[in-house]
């Protein structure tokens, strides 16, 4: 996928969230020890106030401090957008799933190092039980119902922005 469009379904996936009150965990790796660079500038914009959990490990569930911060939601559904499929995405997910959490990884709000690599690893996680969704149809799931008012709006704004289609 094209990186540009991998940060514009990130994004999209944050506002989303924030429009349903979804609540956000946020992870970076190796951050503090100067290996890897912070959250993009524009994603986190987005997540502004949001608390992100600098780890070492390549396995998010791994890490305490998020998995505490996970765990303290109270949900037994977890929708995931990571940087690399074959890590970031995939181990926290099994994990996940072999604890009973319900896993939705985002299809296109997650790149591999190739698209084999993408590939095999959503194949990976969808064979130990997680099930696969996209930005559009993750945002249909959350509306439900066009007697959502309150919602619709920002529902049509998110997609509109993010090229999922035209407000007509």
């Amino acid at each position: 996928m094209d990186r540009r469009e991998l940060i514009n379904n990130i994004i999209a996936v944050t506002k989303l969230s924030k429009i349903y009150n979804v609540p956000i965990i946020l992870s970076t790796v190796n951050v503090a020890t100067g290996r890897n660079k912070e959250t993009i500038p524009e994603l986190k914009a987005e997540l502004d106030g949001v608390t992100s959990y600098d780890r070492t490990s390549i396995n998010a569930w791994e890490d305490k401090e998020f998995n505490d911060a996970l765990k303290a939601t109270g949900r037994k559904k977890i929708v995931i957008a990571a940087l690399w499929t074959e890590a970031c995405l995939t181990f926290p997910s099994i994990d996940a799933l072999r604890e009973g959490y319900e896993v939705y990884p985002i299809v296109d709000a997650v790149g591999g190092t190739s698209v084999k690599a993408h590939e095999a690893a959503l194949s990976r996680v969808e064979q130990a039980g997680a099930q696969l969704t996209s930005f559009a149809q993750l945002a249909c799931e959350w509306q439900r119902d066009w007697s959502r008012t309150e919602t619709v709006p920002q529902f049509f704004k998110a997609l509109s922005d993010h090229g999922e289609f035209l407000e007509l």
